[in-house]
């Protein structure tokens, strides 16, 4: 097989796999990679792809937000980062974030950290309110918000 029929095949196969589900352009370039393309080439496929909207960043990182904030409950800190790391910029992430409804978020993380104070064993109320930081922190809110949550509920 030449050069550019291995070309036509993963720019179809990127089509394919953009068309099932949203894709940044750090997501192809890892399958690209994966399937033995050059970055030249590599460069060329997602050209193509953002060119004809397979890929398009700012829709993939509301999505990317939206997805994970209502299913993982996760948390604004937790989802820029993982959006840095697929090499997002800033602005992008930025309005990403500033999409998630502060009323919905606000009562996500209230249910969230009444759902895991149910469930934790401590010795001590200062225990208790370690164990409810380290949690609300895994998961990505802002101290800010922590504790203001905690200082709530004492």
């Amino acid at each position: 097989m030449d050069y550019d029929n291995k070309l036509n095949d993963a720019l179809k196969k990127a089509m394919t796999l953009c068309a099932r589900r949203e894709l940044c352009r750090r997501d192809i370039e890892t399958k690209l990679e994966k399937w033995g393309i050059d970055a030249s080439g590599s460069s060329k496929i997602i050209g193509l792809l953002i060119r004809d909207k397979f890929i398009d960043e700012k829709r993939y990182s509301s999505s990317f937000a939206r997805d994970k904030f209502r299913q993982n409950k996760w948390g604004r800190i937790k989802i820029a980062v993982m959006l840095r790391m697929k090499r997002i910029d800033e602005e992008t992430i930025k309005d990403a974030l500033s999409a998630i409804d502060e009323e919905e978020y606000r009562a996500t993380f209230r249910k969230l950290m009444e759902n895991r104070r149910k469930t934790l064993k401590a010795k001590s109320d200062f225990e208790l309110r370690s164990k409810l930081m380290k949690f609300a922190a895994s998961k990505g809110f802002e101290a800010k918000l922590i504790y203001e949550m905690l200082g709530e509920n004492e």
